[in-house]
């Protein structure tokens, strides 16, 4: 049936009347073709070698300008000379999805790069899409599980919503992304890596993803690439992951990241001849982000969560990119160099950190308690240099009392090491814990007649430390047990 399906695709697709042109010019990164009929956006092919000996460059059509069709190619520029024959193919670019996707590593294009062969069973879909119809997005009501206590505590994020994780370089980022992959509740995972260090790809499979690229898609263009296969890297990725939603899954997005595609879609407008404008951010940079992320979502069929994350020079949060993705997005997440530079990972700076759809997802009991151990850490950073030398008199102010008794326990909750995920049952607990709020009361189970259960013998009140962690090194509220470590 597959099959059919897709000869069936195939023949809609074809184009009957094959349309020619001709390489005239080649400016930097952009080929001028005389006397080719397509339209912006449309696939073709550019031959270097007459004698066919050499595979076709694709490239596409991304303007037109004193009656020639101006083309970026998707690969190298060598080997293009005035002259060369150009075909135009008659469809945007595709790319090949399918359950066969799962566990493989792609390139920009949507091309298996992983060495293990062609992907069976997949079907073109087009790599741009429009985002659902606003009146068909189901309501985001339900809380989805990341793993990081940070976040499903004080930054909840919904089944469904898009959070942006804005830091600088070397804070973090991708270790973050790697245990959520991890630890995550979705069924599917698709990171889109646009930009990335070539270095940084199997480091980031092995050592921050790992098992989980079993139930993972990964797509991957590294800085090298052209311009045009990083942005397209942002939107196969999206492509990928609106199939798995359209088939019922709830699929986890993240892309490392954002700042990356608008640099390249920024590219790209100064090469077709767009003024800069904004720090030399072409106009259409900002008509391809809300284009690009609102794609991502619910929709009658499934749901996207996603991740993007957002580079800031030197913590600027109103550059021009970041002003922009946090407009659009439904929440953002900070990450400090400052925290970094303490060991305080992950580098979560809650206050300055939103998520907009808290009071959709969370009880009543827990935002208060999130609110509250807001307020402690807002009252200690207020008075934190007055205490650093001594200079805070005790009994001034009670709230900056709770705060620096509740010090040390809010600090083993936000801090936890990469490979220690955590239930959204457990930061839930630990965060009434430090709320001075009661626990919901469950029912008691109740013993068949006859049977007693002795209680552990190795059970001590007060001293339960958190699954996963080490032990190493215990909070100074025993209620809590966290480890400090991490």
């Amino acid at each position: 049936m597959l099959t059919l399906d897709r000869l069936s695709a195939a023949l809609e697709q074809a184009d009957l009347q094959e349309r020619h042109g001709r390489v005239r010019n080649l400016i930097g990164l952009v080929v001028e073709a005389t006397g080719l009929q397509a339209q912006v956006g449309e696939l073709c092919h550019i031959e270097i070698d007459a004698r066919g000996r050499k595979k076709p460059v694709p490239a596409e059509v991304v303007g037109f300008r004193d009656g020639a069709t101006l083309l970026m190619p998707l690969g190298a520029l060598a080997g293009i000379a005035p002259g060369c024959a150009v075909t135009a193919s008659g469809t945007e670019l595709r790319v090949e999805v399918g359950n066969g996707l799962l566990g493989r590593v792609l390139d920009g294009l949507g091309r298996p790069m992983d060495g293990k062969g062609p992907v069976e069973e997949t079907i073109a879909r087009p790599v741009t899409a429009s985002p659902p119809d606003p009146l068909t997005r189901p309501r985001i009501e339900e809380r989805i599980k990341l793993g990081v206590r940070a976040l499903d505590a004080l930054i909840p994020c919904g089944r469904g919503q898009r959070l942006g994780i804005f830091a600088g370089s070397g804070v973090g980022k991708s270790s973050l992304l790697g245990m959520i992959a991890r630890n995550c509740s979705a069924q599917v995972n698709v990171i889109a890596l646009v930009g990335e260090r070539g270095r940084e790809v199997v480091e980031f499979l092995e050592r921050d993803l790992g098992d989980a690229l079993a139930h993972s898609v990964v797509i991957c263009a590294t800085s090298d690439q052209p311009a045009l296969v990083r942005l397209k890297a942002a939107q196969t990725a999206t492509a990928v992951a609106e199939h798995f939603r359209d088939a019922g899954a709830d699929v986890m997005l993240m892309m490392d990241s954002v700042t990356r595609f608008a640099m390249a879609q920024r590219e790209v407008g100064l090469a077709v001849g767009e003024p800069p404008a904004t720090r030399g951010y072409t106009p259409s940079v900002f008509a391809k982000l809300p284009e690009l992320l609102e794609r991502s979502g619910t929709s009658p069929n499934g749901s996207i969560t996603a991740l993007y994350t957002v580079l800031v020079d030197g913590g600027d949060m109103d550059e021009p990119v970041a002003d922009a993705v946090r407009g659009i997005l439904d929440g953002h997440v900070v990450l400090t160099r400052e925290l970094a530079h303490k060991a305080h990972y992950p580098a979560i700076d809650v206050l300055q950190s939103v998520s907009r759809l808290t009071g959709e997802i969370l009880t009543p009991d827990l935002q208060q308690a999130g609110q509250t151990v807001r307020e402690l850490m807002s009252a200690y950073a207020e008075k934190e240099d007055l205490i650093a030398i001594g200079a805070y008199q005790p009994g001034s102010d009670p709230m900056v009392d709770r705060a620096i008794a509740a010090r040390e326990g809010i600090q083993g909750f936000l801090r936890q090491r990469a490979e220690n995920g955590s239930s959204t049952e457990e930061a839930d607990r630990f965060l009434r814990e430090l709320a001075g709020m009661p626990q919901p009361v469950e029912p008691a189970p109740v013993a068949a007649p006859g049977m007693y259960e002795a209680p552990d013998a190795g059970f001590i009140p007060g001293e339960a430390v958190l699954e996963g962690d080490s032990p190493t090194r215990q909070s100074a509220i025993p209620a809590l047990g966290l480890d400090l470590n991490g």
